[in-house]
């Protein structure tokens, strides 16, 4: 695990992380933040096209809302 960016000592968990577990929204959290930063990584090298939405033609890729997460794509090579 990287912590700002610098590998920390391994740790195991003494039994499976649960929804009803205190850490498993913060889990979550960490999860999100990095795969919203792999989208963002994958659509810079061009690898992932959002769709074009509304009037303004505003690009979406990816949504994110409690514990949904919703790709939207019109070319994934």
């Amino acid at each position: 695990m990287l912590v700002n960016g610098i590998p920390t000592k391994e740790f195991r968990l003494p039994r499976r992380l649960r929804q009803e577990n205190p850490l498993a929204p913060f889990l979550f959290l960490i999860v999100t933040k990095r795969l919203a930063g792999l989208v963002i990584e994958a659509s810079r090298k061009g690898v992932l096209e959002g769709v074009c939405v509304g009037n303004k033609g505003v690009e979406v890729k990816l949504l994110q809302f409690t514990d949904d997460t919703i790709f939207f794509s019109a070319n994934l090579r």
